[in-house]
C-alpha cells in the first residue's frame, strides 16, 4: 500500500505536499477540509498513512486523527503545526499521532517521517495472518505455520485483500482454502458486509443456479415467493465459490456474465439486478487441464485467475507439522477435559514423517480421533491409526463409555457429542451468534449449553 490522505486546506500548500509524496512514487488524495477526510476515512479507504494540519475549518486535525485511528488502530498518523499550536501537536501525540511536523515544511524531514511511516505499517502487517492478534481481531480459526511457503501465501494474501481484484485460490482439499478466503474477506474494505460461502460441488447441477442466483415466484413448480441467491445476499462484501471447478457448462455462463457486467437476472426474471461483490473462486482441479478438456470455459478461467494463490499441501510443508499438531492437541485437550494430553516422541515422529494425503484437515481428524480414543495422557503411534479409513464417528462410537442404565450411558454419549458438536460450529462460525445459527438454536441456548459443558471459546 502506497497511497496516503493529506489533509490541508491551502491549495497551494496540498499541491505542493502531492507532488513530493508522488516525487518519492507514493500516490495522495486531498481533502481541504477535516470534515472531507473524515467522511473518506470513515468510507474505509485505505491509506498507508494520513497527513494533516491541525488547523482546518470545520473539524480539526484532533478529529481528523481519531476518525483515522476508528478506522484503522494500526494507521500512522502526521501532523502538521504552525508557530504556537506546540501544544495542540502534544495532546495529537498523546492520542495516537504517530508524529508531528512544523510548518514551514521541511521536506526532506517529511520524505524521512514518511519512510518511517510505511516501514512501521510493514512491520505491523509482517505475516499478520500468522499472528495470534489477527486470530483475536478477526474472531477466525488459526492460520499455523512459519515455513517459507505458508509466509509466502500469506503475504500474496495480505498483498491482494485491499483491492477488489478477483482471487483464485488453489490447492488440494484439507488445504484451508476457505480459511485464507476469509482472511482476504476480514484484511478488505468490505469486512463490514457480508460474506457468503457456497460450495459449488455439494449442490445438484438442477440446483445450483438457483442457489447463487435466485428465483421469481412462480419462475417453476414449487417456486411459492421469491428467493434471493448469494449474490444478492452477497451485495456489498465478498462471495466466495469453492470447487468451481465443478460448476455445469450453463452455470459457467451465466457466472461469466456477471464477472463481466455485474449484472444477472433471477430464475424467471427479466429485470437486471445489479451487484458489487467481490468475487473469491477456490478449487483442487488443474483448471487449465480442464479448460483443454473442454469442461471449463476459457473466457472463465481468464476472468477469475486474476490473482492466483497455490496454498501447498502440508507434505509440501514439513516444518508447519509441530506447530499444527500443538494447537490440535491444545483444542481437543481442552474440548474433552484432557488438560495432560500430549503426544510420546515416536507419535511425533509418524506425525512428521507421514503424507498426509488429506492435509491439515486430515491432521485435525487424526489428532481428534486419537484424542477420544487414547485412555492415557500420552497419544502413542497406536493410537495415530494413520492410512485408515476410520471416521471420527467410529473413533467415537468405540471410546463412549456405555456402563450402566440406557439413560445413563445415553446422557454421557450426548454430553460428548455435543460438545464435540459446538465446539466444531464455534471453529467454523467464528461467532456465537453464527455458530448457533449452524446448529439450529438460540444464541441464549448456546450460551446456556456452552456453560453447563465447560466450553470456551
Amino acid at each position: 500500500m502506497k497511497r496516503l490522505l493529506i489533509v490541508e486546506d491551502k491549495e497551494s500548500l496540498a499541491l505542493m505536499l502531492k507532488e513530493t509524496v508522488e516525487a518519492e512514487g507514493l500516490e495522495a488524495d486531498l481533502a481541504a477540509s477535516g470534515n472531507d477526510a473524515i467522511r473518506t476515512l470513515a468510507q474505509g479507504k485505505r491509506y498507508f498513512a494520513v497527513l494533516t494540519d491541525l488547523r482546518l475549518p470545520g473539524a480539526d486535525g484532533i478529529a481528523v486523527l481519531k476518525q483515522a485511528k476508528e478506522s484503522d488502530p494500526d494507521m500512522p498518523v502526521i501532523v502538521m503545526t504552525a508557530f504556537g499550536t506546540i501544544d495542540n501537536a502534544v495532546e495529537a501525540m498523546k492520542l495516537g499521532a504517530f508524529d508531528f511536523i512544523q510548518k514551514p515544511i521541511d521536506v526532506d524531514h517529511l520524505v524521512f517521517l514518511l519512510r518511517r511511516c510505511r516501514e512501521h505499517r510493514e512491520l505491523l502487517h509482517e505475516n499478520l495472518l500468522l499472528k495470534e492478534e489477527f486470530q483475536k481481531r478477526y474472531r477466525l480459526p488459526a492460520i499455523i505455520g512459519e515455513s517459507a511457503k505458508i509466509v509466502e501465501v500469506s503475504q500474496s494474501i495480505q498483498r491482494v485483500a485491499p483491492t477488489d481484484s478477483t482471487v483464485l485460490l488453489q490447492g488440494e482439499s484439507g488445504t484451508g482454502k476457505e480459511l485464507f478466503a476469509r482472511a482476504i474477506h476480514q484484511l478488505s474494505p468490505r469486512r463490514d458486509r457480508p460474506f457468503v460461502a457456497i460450495n459449488c460441488a455439494a449442490i445438484p447441477d438442477t440446483l445450483i443456479e438457483n442457489e447463487l442466483f435466485g428465483h421469481e415466484k412462480g419462475s417453476f413448480t414449487g417456486a411459492t415467493g421469491r428467493q434471493l441467491g448469494k449474490f444478492e445476499l452477497a451485495d456489498g462484501g465478498s462471495i466466495f465459490l469453492d470447487e468451481i471447478g465443478d460448476l455445469g457448462a450453463s452455470v459457467q455462463s451465466k457466472l461469466l456474465r456477471v464477472l463481466q457486467e455485474r449484472r444477472f437476472e433471477r430464475i424467471g426474471g427479466t429485470a437486471p439486478i445489479d451487484v458489487d461483490v467481490r468475487i473469491i473462486c477456490a478449487t483442487n482441479r488443474h483448471l487449465p487441464e480442464e479448460v483443454k478438456e473442454g469442461r471449463f470455459r476459457e473466457d472463465l478461467f481468464f476472468r477469475i485467475n486474476v490473482f492466483p494463490v497455490t496454498i501447498p499441501p502440508l507434505r509440501a510443508r514439513r516444518d508447519d507439522i509441530d506447530a499444527l499438531v500443538d494447537f490440535f492437541l491444545q483444542r481437543f485437550a481442552r474440548e474433552l477435559a484432557k488438560p495432560d494430553l500430549r503426544t510420546s516422541d515416536a507419535a511425533r515422529e509418524e506425525l512428521r514423517g507421514y503424507d498426509w494425503p488429506g492435509n491439515i484437515r486430515e491432521l485435525e481428524n487424526c489428532i481428534e480421533r486419537a484424542a477420544i480414543l487414547c485412555d492415557r495422557s500420552t497419544i502413542d503411534v497406536a493410537d495415530l491409526r494413520l492410512g485408515t479409513a476410520r471416521s471420527t464417528g467410529e473413533a467415537l462410537a468405540e471410546a463412549l463409555d456405555l456402563s450402566g442404565t440406557l439413560d445413563e450411558a445415553t446422557a454421557r454419549a450426548v454430553n460428548v457429542i455435543e460438545r464435540l458438536k459446538i465446539s466444531e460450529a464455534l471453529r467454523r462460525a467464528g461467532s456465537r451468534t453464527a455458530a448457533a445459527e449452524l446448529l439450529g438454536i438460540s444464541a441464549r441456548t448456546l450460551a446456556t449449553k456452552m456453560k453447563e459443558l465447560g466450553i470456551d471459546e
